[in-house]
This record gives C-alpha cells, structure tokens and sequence, in this order.
C-alpha cells in the first residue's frame, strides 16, 4: 500500500519552549521539520515571563541591597533607578536570546514560518494562506493571561505589559493572588511603587502548603505591600484625578495609576481549527492529551501549557523530548512528574519539591506524617537592620523514613531547592539528612539540621 506523501514529518505549532526544543530535537535525527510562529521565537517564558521576569527581580533586588548595606558599614546616597536604561537592557538581552532560538533552529535543519498557524484538517496546516502537510502535528501554543469579564477590563495590564510600562507606577494595584500576581507585586514594591495586591479568597498562593503561603503573605507585608484578602472585584473605572478606581462587590474602592490582572493563565487554543478536526478540549480550555501526548485526533499532538498537564517551562522541554522520542525513536523516554520542583520569585524566594503538609496528610494519613519546619533570621540580616525571615520546612513519611516534601521561603529558594528535588527523586530518607554534612554558615544546612518534629495539630 503507497504511503501519502507530506511536506513534512512533523510540523510544530509554537516556537516556545517545547516547541523549539521539539523542532530541534527532530531535525538533528534527520526529520523533516517546520515549527509555525506569529510572535518572537522562544514563547512566553523568554518574551514575556521567566527570563525578563527573574531580570526585574534582581533590579529590584538592589534597592533592598543598597539599603542593608549600611549595616555593613557603606555610607553615601542610594542611586535612583533608570528605568528607560533598565527597559533598554532588558529589551537587547531578550532580542539577543530570540537571535539564539533562530540560530539554534537554522542550525538543525528546521524551517521557521513566521505567521499564525491554523489546523485545516487531521495533516494539514494553513499559515498566511499557505497549506502545509505534516505526518504529525504538534500544538505548543503555550497560555494567555486571563483578565475576566468585568466593566472597564480594557484599563488594566497584564503580565505581558508590565516590562514596558512608560515608568514605574507610583501606585500598582494587583489583581490575583498566583505566583505571578505576588512577583510582580513584590518586584514592583523593591522598584519603589505602593503596591496593593487585592484578592477574592483568603490566602495566597493557592496550591501551595499553607505555611508557605502564611509566611509570604507576611514577608510581603514586612515590606510594604498592602494585601487586601476576601476582596472581590466588581469593576474598574476613570477616577475623577485620572487615575484607576477598582470596586469591589461590597462597595470597597482602591485606587491606582496602573491595575494589573495577574488571575491566571489560559491555554491558547483559540482560533486554531482544533476543535473543528475533532480535537478535545477540556472545561478549563485546555488540550486533553494521552500519556504519549497524543490528542483525540491521532496525528495531533500538544505539549507544553496549552495541553492538560502541568504549566511549567522544564515540563515543557521534558514533554517535548520525550515526545520526539516517541514518534522518532525507540519510545523509552518518559517524563515522571513526580517530585517537580517550583519556585516563585517574590522578596523572599520560594523554594518547593514534593508534597505539601496537606496533600500529605490526605495520602498517609493524618498521623502518617511527620513535619519538620524551623522560622529564623538568617545571618546576613543580623547586621543589615531587616525584618525578613526564613522559613525552612521537611515533610516525612513515618513508615518509610522518606522525604516526601521540602519547602523554602528565603534568599535563593529557587537555587537552594534544586539540589534537594535530585535528593527526593532519588529516594532520600530523614536519615540520610541528617547524616549529611551541611554547609556553614548557609540557610541550606538547616534542612539537614532540623531534628525535633513539630507537634502536631
């Protein structure tokens, strides 16, 4: 039987991350590859969150430097902020990394078309009017802010318009309570704005264990930003000065010069011809997928944020070697989402691996676990006249000894908890933390100091 002839082996929807990791990763196997882009190469993750995100921390960073510093003895003005300058260097190191994502795709054999890509039928993708035929197809369109559907939702920001604002707001107000609503938050209160950050439930970060959302929520507020809880929007509006009026169903008002809807992301399926070729969506937009990643229509697939999986850049990159692997190799990669570490770049860091105290209660029981945690002053802010605090905490199966949970909020949480996740996926007991040397004087060695378990509720 003559097998149909297509333009393509596989055909990449997306030049995000997994999208031009996929592409790469087919084309050095000699696959015949097109990866379809409307905007920047590199996604979201490069364009407009992680990397220009982590650049603002660090700026923000330095002003809370420059103010400890004189406890160390460092005398004279702090220097004021440039933002023109600050937007100017972030925007070449951007351009600089989309220059890096071209190479790296021309370098492979992929050919890049720049332009929207919309499915036609189960192999066939129309770009600019052009069709393409693919063996497989993969949707790696990544996620969208959410803003909802509230009167005067055209005056607020999303998290793609924070790194080019005109200035730096005098007044921010944020919407949400996710990991991006309290970076943005704390990143623009280190900028020097009188950040409010509103939100409908009672606690932040939800998903997150609850000691972690209690102590930043309380960091935040150490340094200055106001978190109004149990706050419900009901609409935005002009104020009478030219500013920007929130309401809330009770009746509450707040006012800024910038409102930034930070409440949530949504996958990017919208006019792709998905569903019109049979393709499932699930309730909350996204692509349902199979363990192989595989779609409701057999030669399309989807990775990434846009599918029903976990939305996270390295989950991405992962999804998408072992989907190459799958269609083009011997089908033994797998991605085991077991034990993904997280963190979220507010001032203090978060740093998380593993099960939080309440997923852990409900899986063991409520005495099957163990919990260690300790709330200290790390060492560096017993001369610089600071408030913050550092929380450390171990979660323990009691039968097996295992660590199944490691939770951080200090400086560098985000570097401290990637060791510590290659330490859980590799099995490692209480016992072996507390046999393993720490590293003094750092925050890290108390993970591997703490011995008393704390009394359980």
């Amino acid at each position: 039987m003559t097998q149909p002839h297509f333009d393509y082996d596989l055909f990449l929807i997306g030049a995000g991350s997994g999208g031009v990791r996929a592409a790469r990763m087919a084309a050095q196997r000699g696959v015949r590859v097109a990866v379809a882009e409307a905007g920047p190469l590199g996604g979201t993750c490069v364009n407009a969150g992680c990397i220009p995100k982590k650049l603002l921390s660090y700026a923000a960073g330095y002003a809370e430097a420059f103010h400890e510093s004189a406890g160390y003895g460092w005398r004279g003005p702090a220097p004021a902020l440039d933002w023109p300058a600050l937007k100017t260097a972030r925007a070449a190191e951007i351009s600089r990394l989309n220059e890096v994502y071209a190479r790296l795709l021309d370098s492979s054999g992929a050919q890049v078309i720049a332009g929207r890509a919309r499915l036609a039928d189960a192999h066939t993708v129309v770009v600019n009017g052009e069709r393409y035929t693919a063996r497989h197809i993969v949707v790696a369109t990544g996620a969208l802010p959410y803003v909802p559907a509230i009167p005067g939702r055209e005056l607020a920001v999303t998290s793609d318009d924070m790194f080019d604002l005109p200035r730096v707001p005098r007044r921010l107000l944020v919407v949400g309570a996710g990991y991006i609503a309290c970076e943005f938050a704390s990143i623009f209160r280190g900028l020097g704005s009188e950040v409010t950050l509103v939100h409908r439930g009672n606690h932040l970060l939800n998903g997150f264990d609850a000691d972690v959302r209690r102590f930043v929520a309380e960091e935040m507020g150490r340094k200055g930003v106001d978190i109004k809880l149990d706050w419900t929007v009901d609409s935005l509006a002009r104020g009478k000065e030219d500013d920007l009026v929130l309401t809330s169903r009770m009746g509450a008002t707040c006012a800024a010069d910038v409102v930034l809807f930070a409440t949530g992301r949504v996958p990017n399926t919208a006019d792709l011809g998905l569903e019109q070729v049979g393709v499932r969506i699930d309730d909350k937009g996204a692509v349902v997928v199979d363990r192989d990643y595989r779609t409701s229509v057999p030669s399309v697939y989807a990775i990434g944020d846009v599918s029903s999986r976990k939305q996270l850049t390295p989950v991405a990159l992962a999804e998408a070697m072992a989907l190459v692997e799958h269609l083009f190799g011997a089908g033994q990669r797998a991605v085991d989402y077991e034990f993904i570490p997280t963190a979220v770049f507010t001032h203090p860091n978060v740093g998380t691996v593993g099960l939080t105290e309440a997923e852990a209660r409900a899986a063991l029981g409520h005495d099957g676990v163990a919990v260690y945690r300790s709330d200290f002053r790390a060492l560096r802010h017993t001369l610089s006249g600071s408030g913050e605090r550092t929380l450390v905490k171990l979660l323990v199966d009691k039968k097996t000894d295992r660590v199944i949970g490691v939770h951080m909020v200090g400086p560098d949480a985000g570097e401290v908890i990637q060791g510590f996740a290659v330490a859980l996926r590799a099995g490692a007991t209480k016992a072996i933390f507390d046999s393993t040397m720490g590293v003094h004087p750092t925050v890290a060695e108390e993970f591997v100091t703490l011995r008393q378990a704390a009394a359980e509720d």
